[in-house]
């Protein structure tokens, strides 16, 4: 059983910063990938930003410099640090979890199998 469950989400203006949370439950396996990815009405969805269990990283263009994904292990917690914030982040941003899948993995379309029911991003001009 996987349960992912997101906090964190809000509203803030151009150029601040949020900090987005996804706790996990998932069952014990050597190597896995956890992603965020996003998704605003009318868009498809995009992934954010992957990392996985050797704490390798990749990263959509467009959040280059001003995202910053990372982890903590015990307990399984999947963070977004996500500054300069600009209107066109304005999303719904899920988080995903994929049991023997890298950080590639998890950045691709295909993932995952395995995500949270999301939380609200809204950045203003």
């Amino acid at each position: 059983q996987v349960r992912l469950e997101e906090s964190g989400g809000g509203s803030v203006q151009a150029g601040g910063s949020l900090k987005l949370s996804c706790a996990a439950s998932t069952y014990s396996v050597q190597t896995y990938c956890m992603a965020w990815f996003r998704q605003a009405p009318g868009k498809e969805r995009e992934a954010v930003a992957a990392i996985d269990s050797d704490f390798s990283t990749v990263y959509a263009d467009s959040v280059k410099g001003r995202f910053t994904i990372s982890q903590d292990t015990n307990p399984k917690i999947l963070y977004l640090e996500m500054h300069s914030l600009k209107p066109e982040d304005t999303a719904m941003y899920y988080c995903a979890w994929q049991g023997h899948s890298g950080a590639s993995y998890c950045s691709s379309n295909d993932c995952c199998r395995h995500r949270g029911q999301g939380t609200q991003v809204t950045v203003s001009s």
